[in-house]
């Protein structure tokens, strides 16, 4: 990883396990420099359930992407999701010694830093403290304090919480196949960074990420993350019904979903019908296609409808003007638009990572599939760029770091602006 500014994405996800290569070009886009991607067999539900399997899926996608871009893979930065994952809020306060002096970043760094030591359940731990905005001596609704004056400085920071146990075996497994983890980001936060604009997340946003073992939802409003929330189902429970409900294996199960399914039943014909091979030379199956689609919007419909029971959880429904954007393998469901809008009654837009990403030969990684993946390379690249602005400053341990990473998640400002080619990581 000797060239300048290479950063590596690593999606540990319920159905596939992806790595990207990418940096920066001098356009300020993001350059995909190589792809890798295997099948994934040892993650249930966005949990690791097989160390073993999980290592050596992670092994076959980094050695596709080394072998593409030619760059030798040593530090990832990893997505995480899953059931465990909680989000909350806190304020946080640190008193200062006196007005004569601003404040500065490293008074908001002490404050998340002390957010880091707050008590959890048993078994959990906080992954990311993200500040929201700030009250300098009882003035409130102050997006960026640096610079004022004030002795009592608080934060209202959302805090996302996971199972210990969750976050180590993802990094058992990074470490097992030779790798580093740079960061861990939840995974939800990543993809809104490869397909949200910054006027949406000004405007009020929900992104909506339906991955193969669980839907990820994230809530941005006045540019700021209002709420985050993991519901452990996605496009694999849908191959499941309708393995169950017409009686074929998995793997027909699956492409009768990517082929011919359908969220509303009602755009499908009655006399649509599609066979399938028998096993074994017994008789072919004749498969309805209404009734795929019926299958297929049931589960959808529960599926959403908890999507639509965190946004009116988070208590920002009405303020939501720029609606849902759907993400992820799920959001290629022909009609998930619309059932998706008939639902919950909000404008509703199926989200690309492309907007930051320049012009690639694989046309597949500009696939909805890939927003997490692009997501963690777009960050990692902006942590990659801050960390060159601070270069003065000790570099602190991985977990604790969350001081400059979180950060990220609440400016959006033009990040790419400047270029930083030919430094070396």
């Amino acid at each position: 990883m000797e060239n300048s500014g290479i950063v590596v994405g690593l999606d540990i996800g319920t159905t596939k396990i992806c790595a990207i290569v990418g940096r920066k070009n001098e356009h300020g886009k993001l350059e995909i420099l190589g792809m890798g991607k295997a099948e994934s067999i040892g993650v249930t539900r966005g949990v690791v359930s097989n160390i073993e399997r999980t290592v050596s899926s992670i092994k076959q996608a980094v050695q596709e992407a080394e072998a593409k871009s030619g760059v030798d893979i040593k530090v990832v930065n990893v997505g995480i999701a899953g059931q465990h994952i909680k989000s909350l809020q806190h304020r946080g306060m640190r008193t200062r010694n006196s007005t004569d002096e601003e404040i500065s970043q490293k008074d908001i760094d002490l404050i998340i830093e002390d957010m880091y030591k707050l008590a959890m359940l048993p078994g959990e731990e906080i992954i990311h403290v993200i500040p929201q905005e700030y009250i300098v001596d009882s003035e409130q609704g102050i997006k960026d304090p640096i610079g004022m004056s004030g002795i009592r400085l608080e934060a209202n920071c959302h805090i996302i919480t996971g199972l210990v146990a969750a976050v180590n075996n993802i990094k058992k497994c990074v470490e097992r196949a030779g790798l580093t983890v740079s960061d861990l980001v939840l995974e939800p936060l990543a993809s809104s960074e490869a397909v949200l604009l910054d006027e949406e997340k000004e405007a009020g946003v929900v992104l909506v990420d339906i991955g193969g073992g669980t839907t990820d939802v994230a809530i941005f409003q006045d540019g700021i993350i209002r709420h985050t929330a993991v519901i452990p189902f996605g496009g694999n429970v849908i191959t499941e019904d309708i393995r169950e409900g017409c009686s074929i294996i998995k793997n027909q199960a699956e492409l009768l979903k990517v082929k011919f399914g359908s969220a509303l039943a009602s755009e499908n014909l009655d006399n649509e019908i599609v066979s399938i091979p028998g096993l074994r030379g017994r008789e072919p199956k004749e498969i309805s296609l209404k009734n795929l689609s019926h299958i297929i919007q049931a589960r959808m419909e529960e599926i959403i409808e908890q999507v639509y029971y965190e946004i009116k959880s988070s208590g920002f429904e009405k303020k939501l003007i720029a609606g849902i954007v759907v993400t992820g393998g799920g959001s290629q469901l022909k009609h998930i638009r619309q059932l998706m809008e008939y639902i919950t009654g909000m404008d509703t837009r199926i989200g690309y990572p492309t907007e930051h990403v320049a012009s690639v030969k694989a046309d597949d990684v500009k696939s909805p599939v890939y927003a997490t993946t692009v997501g963690l390379v777009l960050l990692g690249l902006r942590r990659y760029e801050h960390d060159l602005n601070n270069t003065a400053k000790p570099k602190q341990p991985t977990k604790k770091n969350g001081s400059f990473f979180d950060k990220l998640f609440k400016s959006g400002k033009e990040w790419f602006e400047e270029d930083q080619t030919d430094k070396i990581l």
